[in-house]
């Protein structure tokens, strides 16, 4: 994610030029997002900006319903499609730092069925390369759109399905299921990837992964509208979904679903509970007098292996965290190291790629809260 240059040194000239209150601020802010959802023809939405253990802002623009014109809040529950990896890169790290695992263990070693890349076959695949989109697993479209479950969540077992993709003889086994370079050559963003890692926390951890994170991470961390299937919750606490159609001038609703590869996408939470979790993040694994993960686990899960940018699950670029793109979804989740800042956005409709520049906006905004703020303390 690359910041505009023309942007930044407009928000910088902000630095130099106005002196406004929190709330001056504030109501810019808000008149920028409103414009921006009726440029974009977006249903609804909602942002948090968090800096040391505060929520500096939060707040909710549009509708969960374009019919009934309830409102978007942060407490709407949506999922979060791709935001999700890092709940499993989070899982991964606690198994290994309770000894349970190891990051470089041969996967074959840990499964109950043969992980195998036709390509490469005597290649060792481990849960680093995999966290790290460098296994070789690469999404068959073909297959994994499929996998898609409209209406409710997916009946198809996680362990069948993984079986069926990954190992010989299975029925969705291929060739086009893996890349032509060896495990650690080559990035290759992998859905599927990640749902072998999930996979790999339920069968060595003998839980659910929707258990296993609940007593990990959600309670702890009281993010007490946060789960993964439609069957946990009530539904009428999920926004609706749209995509936008007709060059951006109609909307259309769209089911909610569940994913056969849940851990690559399937959290639902609100941003009010999210904020939780980046707070946590952002103080390197401790929320109010919480610890999940001890620091020094928390710097290894950040570091890189393979690439700069991304590393066990989490984006580490400028920013440091996950976005995710679904039907009907577009997420946001990062965080400043430098400014000690990060922000939350959730909109329920797809914008694929489109408020990209936005989450730069929200951003700046951010440090322009936080700078006034400051100034009121002096």
């Amino acid at each position: 994610m690359k910041h505009s240059p023309f942007l930044l040194a407009a928000i910088f000239s902000l630095y130099n030029t106005l002196a406004k209150s929190s709330d001056g601020i504030i109501k810019e802010f808000n008149d920028y997002i409103n414009q921006s959802i009726s440029d974009a023809n977006i249903a609804g939405m909602a942002v948090a900006i968090v800096s040391g253990d505060s929520i500096l802002f939060s707040q909710g623009y549009g509708y969960v319903d374009i019919q009934t014109k309830e409102p978007f809040t942060p407490h709407t529950v949506m999922n979060i499609a791709s935001i999700t990896k890092t709940f499993v890169g989070v899982s991964v790290m606690h198994l290994v730092e309770k000894g349970v695992t190891n990051l470089d263990d041969d996967v074959n070693h840990i499964l109950p069925f043969n992980v195998q890349n036709p390509n490469s076959p005597e290649s060792v695949i481990t849960l680093r390369h995999i966290m790290s989109h460098m296994s070789g697993i690469r999404d068959n479209l073909n297959v994994y759109l499929p996998s898609y479950h409209y209406g409710s969540d997916s009946p198809i077992p996680l362990e069948e399905f993984l079986k069926d993709y990954l190992s010989p003889g299975g029925k969705h086994y291929s060739k086009n299921n893996f890349t032509e370079k060896k495990p650690g050559e080559k990035f290759e963003y992998s859905n599927i990837g990640a749902g072998l890692a999930g996979y790999i926390v339920e069968h060595v951890s003998g839980k659910p992964l929707n258990t296993f994170t609940k007593e990990i991470i959600f309670k702890p961390l009281e993010m007490h509208n946060t789960c993964w299937f439609l069957s946990e919750m009530d539904r009428s606490k999920h926004t609706r979904l749209y995509e936008s159609e007709e060059n951006h001038t109609k909307l259309k609703s769209i089911d909610l679903y569940g994913l056969t590869t849940y851990p690559d996408g399937g959290v639902r939470t609100t941003v009010a509970d999210l904020s939780h979790y980046l707070i946590w993040i952002m103080n390197r694994g401790r929320f109010k007098e919480t610890r999940i993960l001890k620091e020094a686990t928390v710097t290894e899960m950040l570091t890189p292996d393979y690439t700069d940018s991304y590393t066990k699950f989490w984006s580490i670029d400028d920013w440091i965290g996950h976005g995710g793109e679904d039907p009907g979804v577009s997420t946001g989740m990062y965080f400043s190291p430098i400014d000690k800042l990060g922000i939350i956005i959730f909109i329920n409709t797809s914008a694929y790629g489109t408020f990209e520049k936005k989450e730069e906006k929200i951003f700046e905004f951010g440090k322009l809260i936080l700078l006034s703020r400051n100034k009121t303390k002096m």
